[in-house]
């Protein structure tokens, strides 16, 4: 009965397929489901192959993944109708493979040993690409690392470069919502594999209040989910992450890769740490000249032509399929389709809605420019004289706030979604009306001026705590008072010198700290105004600063802190971010 059903979701997809214009139909396709692999260390993993219903043979393209390989079968159809056979693999210990899950863990050797086992088939021409988006990419880049020969290219999209930063943490604060949420996703299938075990699934619940911490609460689901104690007990960047971070690698990176990030994203960073990374550092000269890079709007945020409150036009949406395909048409076939004359970076620029061309990243000829601070002391909400300048400061006096981890300030649309609430760009004006956030707001521009680049917060602050975190939010204001957040970041005050070693503070000494808001490509269009919100909280997105110096995710006991921000001729606190002329 399981079979049947399966061929006759296959005969509907492929109808919808062919119909939709996504496939290319060259070819019949035949589908083999469960197809068996040996790793190096006898485990068995999984996998359905979709292949053209031709003799010869073909290019090879795989998808290693922990969501179950049913979800892709489009994907195979598509591509074996193109003339690939497309390996959807279960990763160990998902779904049909057997073995132990544990994430990161073992993607570098089962990626090695699906590559060579690929590229030994009877149908194979022995070159091989890897693709998938989110962690999908994951297995890709650590394949590539651990350099198969066999694996000619690959096509992560919307994925990380460091499992620490700006996966499981970011400068320092663990990213909450993502974790618990992907976390307990993944535990579903864990717990059917384990019939005997039981787990309160409120325990993951993403919805339960702040108050509800401690989050670690062990019970019948110990040893469910165990990556993400792991997680929580190595807040660090210690050789926990170092051991599968891509960043400390890039030099054993043989192969051509095309990235995709996207602006509203939590991997954000990844895509762009990796094209500059392996450019510069790549283990090959195939390796440091054939990185491409595309930027879309949304990724995780969504993939429609409206994110969040904002529609960016028809012409937004991007094919990830038919992207794919043309890629490695080019670089497993050979096929002279144009990509070779065109350029190594798109991006596409909001505001003006447009896709554009670029050199490479970050552009040359972008500009620094520095927007300081100011105020007469009462920057607090949309309605204090926070105010955003070239102009240094002078003699001002400093803003503050009380930060209380009780009432922490809100998530608000940004890079996933969260209960009850909207991902992507979303009206900040809600959040600018609490008093335990400053509001510093350019004059609307008389032109268009365009920001394209990363964004940094250089801050001059102290507080009342031995540790407390900031936020920093970039946000376009539009001429009917919409406030567009663009991009954001977070700095935990005890990694303010290193992500690898925690340094708490001398309540009421001033700091300099920096704060990466990520980066973004926008136009702030004639009559739109650029801001900057400063907090220090964005919950559920991060977990709460107790403001103790305990661990956030074990604390009992939270203190309100009085969060200072200076801005005068000595500490000119400022916003960075790059114009294009």
């Amino acid at each position: 009965m399981r079979i049947k059903r399966h061929v006759l979701l296959l005969q509907f997809v492929a109808s919808v397929v062919v119909a939709s214009g996504h496939a290319q139909s060259s070819y019949e396709v035949i589908f083999e489901s469960n197809v068996e692999m040996k790793t190096r260390d006898g485990v068995t993993l999984r996998a359905d192959i979709y292949r053209p219903k031709a003799d010869g043979e073909f290019p090879v393209l795989i998808n290693r993944n922990p969501y179950d390989k049913y979800i892709y079968i489009s994907d195979g159809l598509a591509s074996a109708a193109r003339g690939y056979v497309f390996i959807i693999q279960d990763a160990r210990g998902r779904h049909a493979s057997d073995g132990e899950w544990y994430p990161f863990k073992y993607e570098s050797q089962d990626g090695y040993d699906a590559v060579e086992w690929a590229a030994a088939l009877p149908y194979s021409n022995g070159k091989v690409g890897m693709v998938g988006i989110s962690y999908v990419g994951v297995p890709q880049l650590l394949t590539a690392v651990a350099a198969p020969p066999h694996l000619v290219a690959i096509y992560p999209g919307i994925t990380a470069s460091n499992y620490h930063d700006h996966w499981a943490y970011q400068g320092g604060a663990f990213s909450l919502a993502f974790s618990r949420g992907w976390n307990s996703f993944l535990a579903i299938d864990e717990l059917r594999r384990r019939p005997n075990k039981a787990i309160p699934f409120s325990y993951w619940d993403r919805k339960r209040p702040p108050g509800d911490l401690p989050l670690i609460d062990p019970g019948p689901g110990t040893g469910l989910g165990q990556a993400y104690n792991d997680w929580i007990a190595h807040p660090s960047y210690d050789d926990y992450w170092k051991q599968w971070s891509i960043e400390e690698h890039y030099d054993r990176i043989r192969v051509p890769a095309l990235h995709f990030g996207a602006w509203y994203d939590l991997f954000m960073p990844g895509a762009i740490r990796n094209y500059m990374g392996i450019k510069a550092h790549g283990g090959s000269e195939a390796a440091r000249k054939g990185q491409r890079l595309i930027i879309i709007p949304g990724g995780h945020a969504g993939f429609g032509q409206k994110i969040g409150e904002v529609d960016f036009g028809s012409d937004s949406v991007f094919d990830f399929g038919k992207c794919g395909l043309r890629w490695f048409d080019w670089v497993l076939k050979g096929i002279d389709n144009g990509l070779a004359q065109e350029k190594p970076v798109r991006i596409f620029v909001m505001g003006k809605n447009v896709w554009r061309d670029e050199d490479d990243w970050p552009l040359a000829r972008a500009k620094t420019s520095r927007y300081y601070l100011h105020s007469e002391g009462t920057a607090n909400t949309l309605t204090g004289d926070g105010l955003l300048s070239t102009a240094l400061p002078a003699e001002e006096p400093a803003d503050k706030y009380v930060y209380d981890p009780d009432n922490p300030v809100p998530t608000n649309g940004g890079v996933m979604a969260y209960p009850n609430g909207l991902a992507g760009p979303v009206d900040q004006r809600a959040v600018e009306s609490r008093a335990d956030v400053l509001v510093y707001t350019t004059p609307a521009f008389d032109h268009d001026t365009e920001v394209t680049g990363s964004i940094s917060l250089e801050l001059y602050v102290s507080s009342s705590a031995v540790d407390t975190d900031f936020t920093g939010k970039l946000v376009d204001v539009w001429p009917n008072g919409f406030a567009q957040n663009l991009a954001e970041g977070i700095l935990r005050a005890r990694y303010r010198n290193s992500l690898e070693k925690a340094e708490f503070m001398n309540p009421g000494e001033i700091y300099k700290l920096i704060v990466d808001l990520g980066a973004t490509s926008n136009v702030f269009l004639a009559g739109h105004k650029l801001r900057l919100e400063i907090a220090s909280s964005n919950y559920p997105r991060f977990d709460r600063n107790p403001n103790t110096g305990a661990d956030p995710e074990t604390a009992t006991t939270f203190v309100k802190a009085t969060n200072v921000i200076y801005h005068d001729h000595d500490h000119p606190s400022t916003l960075i971010v790059p114009v294009v002329p």
